[in-house]
């Protein structure tokens, strides 16, 4: 492939890169402050904004094109409270009807456009990141896409501006009323977000346009989230999804000769997806082996019971050929040593028989004191109990036993068996 070929794919995933990580940076604070819809009503209310500016003389990227954007997120807020001070609907609702009005008069703006104004409206609202690394400039005799100059500008002054009030922006997202209490200015800080989500926005129509940067600033975030419990932590990897997700994105595109824009949201739906499947506390996979690991416990404490409750009716426990399971965990147990089988009948080892004992002991302590202090029938005892006694640690036994002031047999008059 000619060397001239890949400088411009470089160059257009290098902008990608770039803007994907802004918006990254931006959607952490907004999603842990769940501001995530007022964000994609920002990012796409600045659209009249932009329209006007250009349309005004601005060049897309530039100074006047950033004032128009900031003052159109400001007047998408400035709606927003206003509605719902009004007696209106909620400030879900009032966001809505405002963003979609505010999107709906820019895309007016830029269909009613004259000719030669800059303003494409296929590139406006989906992007048109091939074509940006052939508008360059001049730089230490290298030219520079102007998208990627101004993308990279972007995302220094965003990381400069995040470093510089972190502390404040992360008491204010956990907790604004303390913040609030404490004397922050939370409105400034709030205000300030909302500014750095429509610079980030302007900095990425090129890339992806006004109708997918929502993805840029939520799905990174979102995912990072799952898989993060630190606020910096949460930002660095977003700002990473958000990078590999626009580059791998563009790559596919360039490939498939598809929409790039839609491929990188397709991609970054993909990081989610991996997200909510592998992270390690909320994830799919995790609740999954979670609930297995509690299944195989509850199946090998129930086999131990059952054989001690047999031992303690003078019968051996049968071997059985229940679920997977509980067919599993008993021929756990007998290779582990706590159960022995002997002419198709199960007894319990001296080691066996003291887990047993415990579980057990448990079982009948929560019995007891459910019968003292719940108003249960006798035979409505055993199902809460048996679903308890697999959480119950030695602490909580004792606790039990202290206040059961030393009773040594259940309602139903069967022996609790000593701790061991």
């Amino acid at each position: 492939m000619p060397d001239a070929t890949l400088h411009v794919h470089g160059w257009a995933m290098a902008t990608a890169a770039v803007v994907a990580a802004a918006c990254g940076l931006v959607g952490t604070l907004l999603v842990v402050r769940r501001l995530s819809l007022l964000g994609d009503a920002i990012g796409h209310a600045v659209l009249p904004g932009v329209a006007v500016a250009v349309l005004a003389g601005g060049r897309p990227g530039g100074p006047l094109v950033f004032l128009g954007a900031v003052a159109a997120a400001v007047l998408t807020v400035w709606l927003t409270r206003v509605i719902r001070e009004g007696d209106g609907p909620a400030e879900d609702a009032g966001a809505g009807v405002v963003f979609t009005t505010l999107f709906a008069v820019g895309v007016v703006i830029v269909a009613a456009a004259p000719p030669g104004s800059h303003l494409d409206p296929a590139c406006v609202l989906h992007g048109d990141l091939a074509f940006l690394p052939f508008d360059t400039v001049r730089v230490a005799d290298v030219d520079v896409p102007r998208g990627f100059l101004a993308g990279a500008a972007t995302l220094v002054g965003l990381v400069v501006a995040a470093a510089a009030t972190w502390k404040l922006q992360v008491f204010t997202a956990f907790d604004p009323a303390a913040a609030r209490a404490a004397g922050l200015p939370v409105a400034v800080v709030t205000a300030g977000l909302l500014v750095a989500t429509a610079v980030a926005t302007v900095a990425s129509f090129d890339a992806v346009g006004a109708v997918l940067v929502v993805a840029l600033l939520v799905v990174p975030a979102a995912a990072a989230e799952l898989l993060s419990r630190r606020l910096h932590h949460m930002a660095l990897l977003a700002m990473l999804l958000a990078a590999v997700g626009g580059c791998v994105g563009y790559a596919i595109a360039w490939r498939c000769s598809t929409s790039a824009a839609g491929m990188i949201a397709v991609v970054l739906g993909v990081e989610y997806v991996a997200a909510a499947l592998v992270a390690p506390d909320d994830g799919l996979l995790a609740r999954g082996l979670s609930r297995l690991r509690l299944a195989w416990r509850v199946a090998r404490e129930d086999r131990l019971a059952a054989a001690w409750r047999a031992e303690e009716a003078g019968e051996a426990a049968a071997l059985t050929e229940a679920s997977w399971i509980v067919t599993w965990a008993e021929r756990w147990l007998r290779a582990a040593g706590l159960l022995v089988a002997e002419s198709g009948r199960l007894r319990l080892t001296p080691s066996g028989r003291r887990e047993a004992e415990m579980i057990v002991r448990s079982h009948r302590l929560w019995e007891t004191w459910l019968g003292r202090h719940a108003d249960l029938p006798l035979d409505h005892l055993h199902p809460p109990a048996e679903w308890v006694e697999h959480h119950l640690g030695a602490a909580m036994r004792r606790r039990l036993e202290a206040e059961m002031a030393g009773d040594a047999s259940d309602p139903h008059g069967r022996e609790i068996p000593p701790e061991a």
